[in-house]
Protein backbone atom coordinates (compact mmCIF):
# COMPACT_ATOMS: atom_id res chain seq x y z
CA UNK A 1 0.00 0.00 0.00
CA UNK A 2 2.77 2.39 0.87
CA UNK A 3 4.55 1.62 -2.33
CA UNK A 4 1.52 3.13 -4.43
CA UNK A 5 1.59 6.34 -2.51
CA UNK A 6 3.60 9.22 -4.05
CA UNK A 7 7.25 9.44 -2.69
CA UNK A 8 8.30 13.14 -3.69
CA UNK A 9 7.09 16.13 -1.60
CA UNK A 10 5.57 17.41 -4.79
CA UNK A 11 3.69 14.69 -5.88
CA UNK A 12 2.38 14.55 -2.54
CA UNK A 13 0.84 18.31 -2.65
CA UNK A 14 -0.21 18.02 -5.53
CA UNK A 15 -2.18 14.66 -4.86
CA UNK A 16 -3.02 15.89 -1.77
CA UNK A 17 -4.85 19.14 -3.74
CA UNK A 18 -6.44 17.26 -6.07
CA UNK A 19 -8.00 14.48 -3.94
CA UNK A 20 -8.89 17.38 -1.42
CA UNK A 21 -10.85 18.87 -4.29
CA UNK A 22 -12.38 15.61 -5.66
CA UNK A 23 -13.67 14.94 -2.23
CA UNK A 24 -15.09 18.68 -2.21
CA UNK A 25 -16.39 17.86 -6.11
CA UNK A 26 -18.21 14.85 -4.89
CA UNK A 27 -19.81 16.42 -1.73
CA UNK A 28 -21.33 19.09 -3.71
CA UNK A 29 -22.29 17.52 -6.34
CA UNK A 30 -24.27 14.57 -4.13
CA UNK A 31 -25.39 17.54 -2.23
CA UNK A 32 -26.62 19.02 -5.58
CA UNK A 33 -28.03 16.23 -6.86
CA UNK A 34 -30.31 15.17 -3.53
CA UNK A 35 -31.21 18.28 -3.36
CA UNK A 36 -32.80 19.08 -6.38
CA UNK A 37 -34.23 15.75 -6.71
CA UNK A 38 -35.77 16.33 -3.39
CA UNK A 39 -37.45 19.88 -4.14
CA UNK A 40 -38.69 18.05 -8.06
CA UNK A 41 -39.97 14.84 -5.81
CA UNK A 42 -41.69 18.02 -3.67
CA UNK A 43 -43.31 19.26 -6.65
CA UNK A 44 -44.67 16.16 -7.62
CA UNK A 45 -46.49 15.82 -4.50
CA UNK A 46 -47.31 19.47 -4.66
CA UNK A 47 -49.04 18.28 -8.13
CA UNK A 48 -50.46 14.95 -6.76
CA UNK A 49 -52.33 17.39 -3.79
CA UNK A 50 -53.37 19.61 -6.00
CA UNK A 51 -55.13 17.31 -8.39
CA UNK A 52 -56.88 15.35 -5.97
CA UNK A 53 -58.65 12.61 -6.83
CA UNK A 54 -60.99 13.67 -9.46
CA UNK A 55 -59.14 11.23 -12.00
CA UNK A 56 -59.79 8.17 -9.72
CA UNK A 57 -62.97 9.32 -8.91
CA UNK A 58 -63.99 9.37 -12.76
CA UNK A 59 -63.08 5.76 -13.56
CA UNK A 60 -65.57 4.48 -11.37
CA UNK A 61 -68.18 4.79 -15.00
CA UNK A 62 -65.81 2.84 -16.57
CA UNK A 63 -67.56 -0.28 -15.75
CA UNK A 64 -70.61 1.47 -18.23
CA UNK A 65 -69.51 2.75 -22.16
CA UNK A 66 -68.08 5.97 -21.66
CA UNK A 67 -70.12 8.50 -23.79
CA UNK A 68 -69.96 12.45 -23.41
CA UNK A 69 -71.72 12.71 -20.33
CA UNK A 70 -70.10 9.20 -18.32
CA UNK A 71 -67.12 9.51 -19.66
CA UNK A 72 -63.71 9.53 -17.09
CA UNK A 73 -62.42 13.65 -16.21
CA UNK A 74 -59.06 13.68 -17.82
CA UNK A 75 -59.86 17.38 -18.14
CA UNK A 76 -56.83 19.85 -16.48
CA UNK A 77 -55.07 16.18 -15.94
CA UNK A 78 -51.35 16.31 -17.05
CA UNK A 79 -50.06 13.83 -19.59
CA UNK A 80 -49.05 10.23 -18.38
CA UNK A 81 -51.44 11.06 -15.01
CA UNK A 82 -51.85 7.71 -13.52
CA UNK A 83 -55.69 6.83 -11.61
CA UNK A 84 -56.68 3.81 -9.76
CA UNK A 85 -59.61 3.16 -7.39
CA UNK A 86 -59.37 0.53 -5.09
CA UNK A 87 -62.46 -1.15 -3.57
CA UNK A 88 -62.27 -3.68 -0.36
CA UNK A 89 -58.59 -3.29 -0.62
CA UNK A 90 -59.05 -4.41 -4.35
CA UNK A 91 -57.70 -2.52 -7.44
CA UNK A 92 -60.97 -2.21 -9.58
CA UNK A 93 -59.74 0.38 -12.16
CA UNK A 94 -56.52 1.82 -13.49
CA UNK A 95 -55.66 4.07 -16.54
CA UNK A 96 -53.59 6.87 -17.71
CA UNK A 97 -54.00 9.94 -19.25
CA UNK A 98 -52.98 9.89 -23.00
CA UNK A 99 -53.90 12.74 -25.27
CA UNK A 100 -56.76 13.77 -23.24
CA UNK A 101 -58.16 10.71 -22.98
CA UNK A 102 -57.71 7.60 -20.59
CA UNK A 103 -55.96 4.66 -21.48
CA UNK A 104 -56.52 1.24 -19.15
CA UNK A 105 -53.39 -0.23 -17.58
CA UNK A 106 -53.21 -3.55 -17.33
CA UNK A 107 -51.92 -4.44 -13.89
CA UNK A 108 -50.59 -7.88 -12.93
CA UNK A 109 -51.08 -9.47 -9.27
CA UNK A 110 -47.50 -7.86 -8.12
CA UNK A 111 -49.18 -4.87 -9.25
CA UNK A 112 -52.57 -4.95 -7.65
CA UNK A 113 -50.52 -5.80 -3.81
CA UNK A 114 -48.18 -2.93 -4.73
CA UNK A 115 -51.06 -0.70 -5.31
CA UNK A 116 -53.01 -2.30 -1.98
CA UNK A 117 -50.43 -1.54 -0.04
CA UNK A 118 -50.05 2.30 -0.84
CA UNK A 119 -51.45 3.80 2.94
CA UNK A 120 -54.49 6.74 2.12
CA UNK A 121 -52.21 9.39 4.40
CA UNK A 122 -52.66 12.06 1.44
CA UNK A 123 -48.55 12.35 0.91
CA UNK A 124 -46.39 11.06 -1.66
CA UNK A 125 -45.56 7.22 -2.19
CA UNK A 126 -42.72 6.22 -4.76
CA UNK A 127 -44.00 2.74 -6.63
CA UNK A 128 -42.88 0.88 -9.59
CA UNK A 129 -45.64 -1.00 -12.16
CA UNK A 130 -45.07 -3.09 -15.01
CA UNK A 131 -46.85 -1.55 -17.50
CA UNK A 132 -46.03 1.99 -16.81
CA UNK A 133 -42.83 1.97 -14.53
CA UNK A 134 -41.75 4.28 -11.80
CA UNK A 135 -44.43 6.69 -10.48
CA UNK A 136 -45.19 8.88 -7.77
CA UNK A 137 -48.68 7.82 -6.42
CA UNK A 138 -50.91 9.83 -3.61
CA UNK A 139 -53.70 7.78 -2.04
CA UNK A 140 -56.95 9.39 -0.58
CA UNK A 141 -59.87 8.03 0.47
CA UNK A 142 -63.55 8.74 -1.37
CA UNK A 143 -66.80 9.56 -0.61
CA UNK A 144 -68.02 5.49 -1.13
CA UNK A 145 -65.16 4.28 1.21
CA UNK A 146 -63.29 3.60 -1.38
CA UNK A 147 -59.00 4.40 -1.78
CA UNK A 148 -58.59 7.12 -4.92
CA UNK A 149 -54.99 6.56 -5.98
CA UNK A 150 -53.09 9.74 -8.31
CA UNK A 151 -50.02 9.30 -9.38
CA UNK A 152 -47.56 11.02 -11.39
CA UNK A 153 -44.46 9.32 -13.40
CA UNK A 154 -40.99 9.67 -11.94
CA UNK A 155 -39.17 9.93 -15.12
CA UNK A 156 -38.93 13.64 -16.20
CA UNK A 157 -37.34 13.94 -12.25
CA UNK A 158 -35.06 10.52 -13.12
CA UNK A 159 -34.10 12.87 -16.73
CA UNK A 160 -33.32 16.24 -14.60
CA UNK A 161 -31.26 14.58 -12.04
CA UNK A 162 -29.32 12.22 -14.53
CA UNK A 163 -28.56 14.91 -16.46
CA UNK A 164 -27.52 17.28 -13.69
CA UNK A 165 -25.23 14.21 -12.61
CA UNK A 166 -23.97 14.69 -16.30
CA UNK A 167 -23.10 18.37 -16.23
CA UNK A 168 -21.89 18.25 -12.62
CA UNK A 169 -19.20 14.79 -13.87
CA UNK A 170 -18.36 17.08 -17.46
CA UNK A 171 -17.86 20.12 -15.37
CA UNK A 172 -15.43 18.98 -11.87
CA UNK A 173 -14.15 16.33 -13.91
CA UNK A 174 -12.70 19.45 -16.03
CA UNK A 175 -12.13 21.19 -13.33
CA UNK A 176 -9.83 18.40 -11.44
CA UNK A 177 -7.74 18.26 -14.50
CA UNK A 178 -6.88 21.64 -14.90
CA UNK A 179 -6.67 22.07 -10.74
CA UNK A 180 -3.92 19.39 -11.09
CA UNK A 181 -2.00 20.94 -13.86
CA UNK A 182 -1.99 24.25 -12.62
CA UNK A 183 -1.64 22.73 -8.82
CA UNK A 184 1.78 20.98 -9.94
CA UNK A 185 2.96 24.04 -11.68
CA UNK A 186 2.63 26.13 -8.79
CA UNK A 187 3.81 23.67 -6.49
CA UNK A 188 7.02 23.59 -8.72
CA UNK A 189 7.04 26.99 -8.47
CA UNK A 190 6.91 27.27 -5.19
CA UNK A 191 9.26 24.39 -4.16
CA UNK A 192 12.20 25.81 -6.31
CA UNK A 193 14.05 27.70 -2.77
CA UNK A 194 13.68 24.01 -1.28
CA UNK A 195 15.23 21.91 -4.60
CA UNK A 196 18.07 25.16 -3.93
CA UNK A 197 18.70 24.29 -0.67
CA UNK A 198 18.53 20.75 -1.87
CA UNK A 199 21.38 21.26 -4.78
CA UNK A 200 23.63 22.95 -1.74
CA UNK A 201 23.13 19.62 0.44
CA UNK A 202 24.20 17.33 -2.20
CA UNK A 203 27.07 19.76 -3.33
CA UNK A 204 28.61 19.27 0.20
CA UNK A 205 27.82 15.78 0.54
CA UNK A 206 29.55 15.19 -2.75
CA UNK A 207 32.72 16.90 -1.44
CA UNK A 208 35.88 14.56 -0.24
CA UNK A 209 35.38 16.43 2.92
CA UNK A 210 38.11 13.25 4.97
CA UNK A 211 41.51 15.52 4.31
CA UNK A 212 42.75 18.16 2.34
CA UNK A 213 41.70 22.01 0.89
CA UNK A 214 37.59 21.56 0.85
CA UNK A 215 35.76 25.15 -1.60
CA UNK A 216 32.44 25.09 0.38
CA UNK A 217 29.59 25.51 -2.22
CA UNK A 218 28.26 29.19 -3.03
CA UNK A 219 25.42 29.86 0.39
CA UNK A 220 21.77 29.64 0.02
CA UNK A 221 20.13 32.82 -1.42
CA UNK A 222 16.81 31.76 0.10
CA UNK A 223 16.47 33.25 3.89
CA UNK A 224 13.45 34.78 4.06
CA UNK A 225 13.03 34.31 7.75
CA UNK A 226 9.25 34.25 7.11
CA UNK A 227 9.08 31.25 5.28
CA UNK A 228 9.79 27.75 6.15
CA UNK A 229 11.85 27.01 3.41
CA UNK A 230 13.90 30.51 4.27
CA UNK A 231 14.70 29.27 8.04
CA UNK A 232 15.81 25.69 6.39
CA UNK A 233 18.30 27.59 3.97
CA UNK A 234 19.41 30.40 7.02
CA UNK A 235 20.10 27.20 8.67
CA UNK A 236 22.31 25.92 6.18
CA UNK A 237 24.16 28.90 5.50
CA UNK A 238 25.07 29.19 8.77
CA UNK A 239 25.67 25.16 9.36
CA UNK A 240 27.97 25.61 6.35
CA UNK A 241 29.69 28.70 7.38
CA UNK A 242 30.38 26.22 10.86
CA UNK A 243 31.77 23.50 8.47
CA UNK A 244 34.03 25.77 6.58
CA UNK A 245 35.24 27.53 9.12
CA UNK A 246 36.05 24.00 10.87
CA UNK A 247 37.84 22.76 7.67
CA UNK A 248 39.77 25.59 6.83
CA UNK A 249 41.67 25.27 10.05
CA UNK A 250 42.08 21.59 9.93
CA UNK A 251 43.92 22.40 6.69
CA UNK A 252 45.59 24.98 8.40
CA UNK A 253 46.32 22.58 10.74
CA UNK A 254 47.43 19.55 8.64
CA UNK A 255 49.55 21.96 6.52
CA UNK A 256 51.63 23.28 9.40
CA UNK A 257 51.92 19.69 10.53
CA UNK A 258 53.37 18.48 7.24
CA UNK A 259 55.32 21.39 7.22
CA UNK A 260 56.36 20.74 10.67
CA UNK A 261 57.53 17.24 9.33
CA UNK A 262 58.94 18.01 6.64
CA UNK A 263 60.85 20.43 8.64
CA UNK A 264 62.14 18.36 11.20
CA UNK A 265 62.89 15.19 9.16
CA UNK A 266 65.33 17.23 6.92
CA UNK A 267 67.16 19.11 9.82
CA UNK A 268 67.35 15.83 11.61
CA UNK A 269 68.80 13.97 8.97
CA UNK A 270 72.28 16.12 9.45
CA UNK A 271 73.15 15.57 13.37
CA UNK A 272 71.40 12.33 12.85
CA UNK A 273 73.94 11.43 10.53
CA UNK A 274 76.97 13.18 11.79
CA UNK A 275 76.25 10.79 15.52
CA UNK A 276 76.13 7.71 13.47
CA UNK A 277 79.25 8.60 11.89
CA UNK A 278 80.96 9.79 14.83
CA UNK A 279 80.04 6.21 16.63
CA UNK A 280 81.41 4.21 13.51
CA UNK A 281 84.60 6.41 13.91
CA UNK A 282 84.77 5.76 17.66
CA UNK A 283 84.77 1.98 17.03
CA UNK A 284 86.79 1.83 14.30
CA UNK A 285 89.67 3.31 16.92
CA UNK A 286 92.69 1.35 16.78
CA UNK A 287 93.36 1.54 20.53
CA UNK A 288 92.02 -0.67 23.65
CA UNK A 289 88.43 0.25 23.45
CA UNK A 290 86.67 -0.92 27.45
CA UNK A 291 83.79 -3.31 26.92
CA UNK A 292 81.36 -0.81 28.50
CA UNK A 293 82.25 2.04 26.18
CA UNK A 294 82.10 -0.33 22.77
CA UNK A 295 78.60 -1.34 23.99
CA UNK A 296 77.20 1.77 24.64
CA UNK A 297 78.91 2.94 20.87
CA UNK A 298 77.47 -0.20 19.21
CA UNK A 299 73.77 0.83 20.74
CA UNK A 300 74.61 4.40 19.77
CA UNK A 301 75.38 3.22 15.97
CA UNK A 302 72.10 0.64 16.00
CA UNK A 303 69.42 3.73 17.56
CA UNK A 304 71.08 6.58 15.19
CA UNK A 305 70.35 3.82 11.89
CA UNK A 306 66.85 2.79 13.10
CA UNK A 307 66.57 7.27 13.69
CA UNK A 308 67.54 7.91 10.08
CA UNK A 309 65.39 5.50 8.51
CA UNK A 310 62.65 6.68 10.85
CA UNK A 311 63.78 10.29 9.61
CA UNK A 312 63.75 9.38 5.88
CA UNK A 313 60.36 7.43 6.30
CA UNK A 314 58.38 10.51 8.05
CA UNK A 315 60.35 12.95 5.20
CA UNK A 316 59.22 10.81 2.39
CA UNK A 317 55.29 10.84 3.58
CA UNK A 318 55.53 14.42 3.91
CA UNK A 319 56.55 14.78 0.50
CA UNK A 320 53.68 12.54 -0.52
CA UNK A 321 51.07 14.25 1.39
CA UNK A 322 52.29 17.60 -0.15
CA UNK A 323 51.61 15.40 -3.33
CA UNK A 324 54.97 15.85 -4.72
CA UNK A 325 55.46 14.22 -8.32
CA UNK A 326 57.30 11.03 -8.49
CA UNK A 327 59.45 9.84 -11.43
CA UNK A 328 57.11 8.00 -14.50
CA UNK A 329 59.27 5.52 -16.16
CA UNK A 330 58.83 2.63 -17.44
CA UNK A 331 59.29 -0.28 -14.46
CA UNK A 332 59.80 -3.46 -14.55
CA UNK A 333 57.56 -5.22 -11.93
CA UNK A 334 58.39 -8.66 -11.98
CA UNK A 335 62.49 -8.27 -11.74
CA UNK A 336 61.82 -5.51 -8.75
CA UNK A 337 59.84 -8.82 -6.90
CA UNK A 338 62.15 -11.27 -7.65
CA UNK A 339 64.89 -8.54 -6.02
CA UNK A 340 62.79 -7.99 -3.01
CA UNK A 341 61.85 -11.88 -2.61
CA UNK A 342 65.91 -12.90 -2.64
CA UNK A 343 66.59 -10.06 -0.04
CA UNK A 344 64.05 -11.35 1.91
CA UNK A 345 64.82 -15.04 1.83
CA UNK A 346 68.69 -13.81 2.97
CA UNK A 347 66.94 -11.95 5.84
CA UNK A 348 64.55 -14.29 6.95
CA UNK A 349 65.98 -17.90 5.83
CA UNK A 350 63.63 -19.17 8.87
CA UNK A 351 60.55 -18.71 7.44
CA UNK A 352 59.04 -20.24 3.79
CA UNK A 353 58.87 -18.12 0.91
CA UNK A 354 57.46 -19.27 -2.87
CA UNK A 355 57.50 -17.09 -5.51
CA UNK A 356 54.71 -17.37 -8.30
CA UNK A 357 55.39 -14.95 -11.41
CA UNK A 358 53.66 -14.11 -14.55
CA UNK A 359 55.29 -15.64 -17.33
CA UNK A 360 55.73 -12.58 -19.21
CA UNK A 361 56.92 -9.60 -17.77
CA UNK A 362 54.72 -7.34 -15.61
CA UNK A 363 55.50 -3.15 -16.61
CA UNK A 364 53.89 -0.18 -15.43
CA UNK A 365 54.49 3.13 -15.37
CA UNK A 366 56.06 5.01 -12.15
CA UNK A 367 58.83 5.87 -9.71
CA UNK A 368 60.67 2.23 -9.46
CA UNK A 369 62.44 3.49 -6.00
CA UNK A 370 59.47 3.77 -4.36
CA UNK A 371 57.55 0.41 -6.30
CA UNK A 372 60.68 -1.25 -5.01
CA UNK A 373 60.19 0.44 -1.12
CA UNK A 374 56.19 -1.37 -1.30
CA UNK A 375 57.60 -4.51 -2.23
CA UNK A 376 60.15 -4.15 0.27
CA UNK A 377 57.91 -3.21 3.46
CA UNK A 378 55.20 -5.69 2.37
CA UNK A 379 57.86 -8.62 2.71
CA UNK A 380 59.09 -7.29 5.40
CA UNK A 381 55.88 -5.98 7.20
CA UNK A 382 55.39 -10.37 6.34
CA UNK A 383 58.86 -11.08 8.01
CA UNK A 384 58.45 -9.36 11.24
CA UNK A 385 55.12 -10.13 12.43
CA UNK A 386 55.19 -13.50 11.57
CA UNK A 387 56.17 -16.75 14.07
CA UNK A 388 59.61 -19.03 11.98
CA UNK A 389 58.41 -21.44 10.09
CA UNK A 390 55.42 -19.44 8.51
CA UNK A 391 54.85 -19.59 4.51
CA UNK A 392 55.14 -16.28 2.51
CA UNK A 393 53.29 -16.47 -0.84
CA UNK A 394 54.56 -13.94 -3.70
CA UNK A 395 52.20 -13.61 -6.43
CA UNK A 396 52.74 -11.48 -9.26
CA UNK A 397 49.81 -11.33 -12.28
CA UNK A 398 49.20 -9.06 -15.15
CA UNK A 399 45.23 -8.54 -15.69
CA UNK A 400 45.07 -8.15 -19.31
CA UNK A 401 42.13 -5.43 -20.55
CA UNK A 402 41.78 -4.60 -16.73
CA UNK A 403 41.65 -0.92 -15.89
CA UNK A 404 44.87 -1.75 -13.03
CA UNK A 405 46.61 -4.49 -14.89
CA UNK A 406 49.19 -5.35 -12.64
CA UNK A 407 48.06 -7.06 -9.09
CA UNK A 408 50.90 -7.71 -6.04
CA UNK A 409 49.52 -10.42 -3.74
CA UNK A 410 51.14 -11.77 -0.39
CA UNK A 411 49.83 -14.30 1.79
CA UNK A 412 50.87 -15.85 5.10
CA UNK A 413 49.10 -18.80 6.95
CA UNK A 414 50.86 -16.29 10.26
CA UNK A 415 48.21 -15.92 13.25
CA UNK A 416 46.68 -13.00 11.47
CA UNK A 417 46.15 -8.98 12.21
CA UNK A 418 43.95 -8.79 15.16
CA UNK A 419 40.30 -7.83 13.95
CA UNK A 420 40.93 -4.62 16.24
CA UNK A 421 43.76 -3.72 14.39
CA UNK A 422 42.55 -4.05 11.09
CA UNK A 423 40.49 -1.09 9.93
CA UNK A 424 43.73 0.78 11.23
CA UNK A 425 46.39 -0.94 9.59
CA UNK A 426 47.61 1.14 7.10
CA UNK A 427 47.92 4.43 9.62
CA UNK A 428 51.08 6.04 10.90
CA UNK A 429 52.58 4.43 14.09
CA UNK A 430 49.96 1.31 14.09
CA UNK A 431 51.41 -1.29 16.15
CA UNK A 432 49.68 -4.68 17.06
CA UNK A 433 49.55 -6.57 20.12
CA UNK A 434 51.67 -9.42 21.39
CA UNK A 435 49.24 -11.73 19.51
CA UNK A 436 51.25 -11.24 16.27
CA UNK A 437 54.56 -10.97 17.66
CA UNK A 438 57.63 -9.60 15.77
CA UNK A 439 60.89 -10.38 15.80
CA UNK A 440 62.34 -7.08 15.71
CA UNK A 441 61.18 -3.98 16.36
CA UNK A 442 59.93 -1.73 13.53
CA UNK A 443 59.17 2.49 13.07
CA UNK A 444 55.34 1.85 12.50
CA UNK A 445 55.34 3.58 9.39
CA UNK A 446 56.07 0.52 6.70
CA UNK A 447 52.29 0.23 6.15
CA UNK A 448 51.87 3.98 5.79
CA UNK A 449 54.40 4.51 3.38
CA UNK A 450 52.87 1.53 1.26
CA UNK A 451 49.50 2.67 0.72
CA UNK A 452 50.68 6.65 0.06
CA UNK A 453 52.83 5.13 -2.43
CA UNK A 454 50.79 2.70 -3.90
CA UNK A 455 47.94 5.97 -3.98
CA UNK A 456 50.18 8.28 -5.73
CA UNK A 457 50.54 6.17 -8.34
CA UNK A 458 46.63 5.33 -8.68
CA UNK A 459 46.48 2.04 -7.36
CA UNK A 460 44.70 0.32 -4.57
CA UNK A 461 45.92 -1.66 -1.32
CA UNK A 462 43.20 -3.88 0.68
CA UNK A 463 43.92 -6.77 3.25
CA UNK A 464 41.98 -9.82 4.88
CA UNK A 465 43.28 -11.21 7.20
CA UNK A 466 41.93 -14.31 9.38
CA UNK A 467 43.75 -16.57 11.72
CA UNK A 468 45.99 -18.78 9.43
CA UNK A 469 45.44 -16.19 6.33
CA UNK A 470 46.42 -12.81 6.08
CA UNK A 471 46.82 -11.49 2.29
CA UNK A 472 47.88 -7.79 1.22
CA UNK A 473 46.53 -6.94 -2.64
CA UNK A 474 48.08 -4.52 -4.32
CA UNK A 475 46.84 -3.52 -7.78
CA UNK A 476 48.08 -0.73 -9.94
CA UNK A 477 47.48 1.16 -13.60
CA UNK A 478 49.57 1.10 -16.47
CA UNK A 479 50.64 4.75 -15.17
CA UNK A 480 48.70 6.96 -18.32
CA UNK A 481 46.85 8.53 -15.97
CA UNK A 482 48.22 8.06 -12.65
CA UNK A 483 49.50 11.31 -10.82
CA UNK A 484 47.29 13.51 -13.06
CA UNK A 485 45.47 14.50 -9.70
CA UNK A 486 47.03 15.10 -6.24
CA UNK A 487 46.68 11.69 -4.62
CA UNK A 488 43.72 11.14 -2.00
CA UNK A 489 45.08 8.55 0.31
CA UNK A 490 42.09 6.26 1.92
CA UNK A 491 41.95 3.32 3.81
CA UNK A 492 41.74 0.23 2.16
Amino acid sequence: MRAALPRTLRARLTTGLVVLLAVASVAVGLATVLALEGFLVRRLDQQLTAAGGRFPASLEHGERRPDADNRPDTRGQSAYTFGARLKGGEATQAAVVRDDTDVTVPLTGADRRTLAGVPADGRGHGIRLSAIGQYRVLAVRGDDGDVLITGLPLRPVEETVHRVELVETVVFGSALAVTGVAGALWVRLSLRPLRRVTATAAGVARLPLASGEVAMPAPVPDTDPRTEVGQVGAALNRMLGHVGDALASRHASEERLRQFAADASHELRTPVASVRGHAELALRHPGPVPGEVRHALERIQSESERMSTLVDDLLLLARLDAGRPLARDPVDLTRLVLDAAGDARAAGPEHRWTLELSEEPVTVVGDEHRLQQVVANLLANARTHTPPGTEVAIRLAARAGRAEPAELTVTDDGPGIPEALLPEVFERFARADPGRARAAGGTGLGLAIVRAVVSAHGGAIEVTSRPGKTVFRVTLPDGRTAGAEPPIVTHA
